[in-house]
């Protein structure tokens, strides 16, 4: 008679909830999800991870709640953060401190496209076209909250071709931030309240670090006045 096998003990809820939280962290940290990228559906994570449906949720669910992750709805969910700094800067954000929100972002974005015209690759210059491409199309097309997302990936995708990963960091803990005060500058889709991003992309692509960093100015002074 063969001798039975124990079953390896199955962890209480709670630590299996903790372990999955750590291996997500674990797979952003090291870049299999970047910043501003989609991670897989829940279908997925479940066959990836090797633990339940509710598993899983909970475990997104703590890191949507910590700031790392966000659920848009109708496109997945995204890597926004690596830190829990962005619910701290989601919590002092109101109408009122908009301008605080502008200057911040001129801090951060315009140091980003001085890098990104100095160091973007083949591959940041295909996606700066795409994301251009599609947040054009969403203004077009009248679709405002669709524009504002597009005009968030766009700037997130600038900062992604500076390939300093701390500024990417510090600049997806303000995404939240940063998604509010395009949303209160433009405020509809109406003529008169349109920015144009070209100019910034052409500074990039032409390699005018000078340039690049004077038109990511200039959007933002536009936003300030709005």
């Amino acid at each position: 008679m063969t001798p039975a096998v124990d079953s390896p003990p199955v962890p209480p809820r709670g630590r299996r909830v903790s372990e999955t939280i750590e291996q997500l962290r674990t797979r952003i940290l090291g870049g299999e999800w970047p910043l501003g990228g989609r991670i897989p559906t829940e279908p997925q994570l479940v066959a990836a991870l090797g633990v339940g449906r509710n598993t899983v949720r909970e475990a997104v669910r703590a890191l949507v709640h910590a700031g790392v992750l966000e659920c848009r709805q109708g496109s997945g969910t995204y890597v926004v953060s690596t830190d829990e700094l962005a619910p701290v800067v989601a919590r002092r954000l109101t109408d009122d401190r908009m301008a605080e929100v502008v200057e911040v972002r001129r801090a951060f974005e315009v140091e980003a496209a001085r890098l990104a015209a100095l160091r973007r690759t083949p591959e940041d210059l295909a996606a700066l076209d795409a994301a251009l491409a599609e947040r054009e199309a969403a203004w077009h097309d009248g679709r405002f909250e669709e524009f504002v997302e597009a005009d968030a990936r766009l700037h997130v995708v600038v900062v992604a071709a500076a390939h300093n990963p701390m500024l990417a960091e510090l600049y997806a803990s303000v995404g939240a931030a940063m998604r509010a005060s395009v949303a209160y500058a433009v405020g509809s889709i109406e003529p008169e309240r349109y920015v144009d991003h070209s100019r910034l992309v052409a500074a990039i692509h032409a390699g005018d670090p000078v340039r690049a960093a004077h038109e990511a100015g200039a959007f933002l002074e536009h936003q300030a006045g709005a």
